[in-house]
């Protein structure tokens, strides 16, 4: 069965605020939560696809991948790195609490309090040439994160010594109370929710599990990359709390603005500079391309901004994407020239004597609008 819209899910706009979201979703959370309804199956169901859509449109990385790719960037068979896709690695109860903070109970949060818990993802821009973008490149990044202590592997203790349960909420990392048909709970004050104490912290990471480095990464670019395409590398952000797994790099590509060419999509734009004489009788013009120069036969009595199309001259975006090869359009610029003799003056000046309006169509039916124009006006 295909999922349904998010936005849909949820009952708001794509141009919705983040406010907009948690309303919406604290809405329908209150509405189908499994407490308010035990044994029904269809409003559990209800309750988990708009956790699943809050999960994603209150993630700014992820709901941007989501409007530009729909559920095939989100969805967690995508598999780990890679390009783009997300891993799916958040969970429902993840999201609930974000929205709802410690009002509901009953979902396993106390536990994941207490326990391990995954590491932050991470986002690094990369910056590179139109060349490297096309042609797909290996560089080295350097990421200044969090990884694991080496001297307590993670623990926050002291080598030698474990972090021992909170006797105040028996290691669970909340305390709890009923209200109603809702089960109310509130972080340990004590542990501060994480429901282990340590008496004699680690002295490198002074109790936290986790010090700062600086790491060197090797990313592979694939060829037809653009800005704003991504390429995830899984377990390269932020190590995770007392040995939760770490989280995701997410490096985002900009590409610089060329010199010669602007590309759009697959395709590839450029003006070529014409002198007038080649204009007017044709020739021969050589056009540089990502692979060198090639010849294009200009036609006899061109004008400028006529625009030529190179086949296969452009971007190869089969491998980050749906398409194949895009092209090259060459628009030509007929450049006056400067700096004349007066011997080339007198030439013109002849030539312009010779000249009829029939040799000059452009400016004849320009005259003429501007004539009925004018007309127009008076009447």
């Amino acid at each position: 069965m295909a999922k349904r819209d998010y936005y849909e899910v949820l009952g708001v706009q794509k141009s919705s605020t983040e406010q907009d979201i948690k309303k919406a979703y604290r809405r329908l959370a209150m509405k189908f939560h499994p407490d308010r309804n035990p044994d029904n199956a269809d409003a559990e169901r209800k309750f988990k696809e708009a956790s699943e859509a809050a999960e994603v449109l209150l993630d700014q990385d992820k709901r941007q991948s989501y409007d530009q790719f729909g559920h095939a960037a989100v969805d967690g068979s995508s598999g780990a790195g890679g390009f783009g896709g997300f891993g799916g690695s958040g969970s429902f109860s993840s999201v609930f609490e974000d929205v709802f903070g410690d009002i509901f109970g009953g979902s396993g949060g106390a536990s994941q309090r207490g326990g391990a818990s995954r590491g932050s993802d991470l986002r690094y821009v990369l910056t590179l040439d139109l060349e490297e973008a096309v042609r797909g490149c290996n560089p080295n990044i350097k990421i200044p994160t969090l990884v694991q202590c080496y001297e307590c592997k993670g623990s926050g203790a002291k080598k030698g010594t474990s972090p021992i349960d909170c006797v105040q909420c028996g290691g669970l990392g909340q305390i709890s109370a009923r209200q109603g048909i809702f089960s109310v709970q509130q972080t340990c004050p004590r542990c501060r929710g994480q429901g282990k104490i340590i008496s004699d912290p680690c002295p490198v990471c002074r109790g936290q599990g986790r010090v700062e480095e600086q790491k060197t990464l090797s990313v592979k670019i694939p060829p037809g990359v653009d800005s704003g395409d991504r390429v995830r590398l899984s377990g390269q952000g932020e190590a995770g709390t007392n040995g939760g797994p770490a989280g995701d790099l997410y490096v985002q590509v900009e590409v610089r603005a060329h010199n010669i060419f602007e590309r759009q999509a697959e395709n590839l734009y450029c003006d070529v500079p014409l002198n007038f004489v080649d204009a007017a009788l044709g020739g021969e013009l050589e056009v540089p391309t990502l692979n060198g120069r090639v010849t294009l036969k200009i036609p006899p009595e061109t004008q400028t901004g006529r625009q030529f199309r190179l086949r296969g001259k452009g971007v190869n975006v089969s491998q980050v994407r749906r398409g194949g090869t895009g092209d090259l359009y060459c628009r030509v610029i007929i450049e006056t020239p400067v700096s004349l003799t007066d011997k080339q003056k007198d030439l013109l000046r002849e030539f312009s004597k010779e000249g009829s309006e029939e040799q000059r169509p452009h400016e004849s039916s320009w005259f003429d609008k501007v004539k009925r124009f004018v007309d127009s006006m008076k009447d």
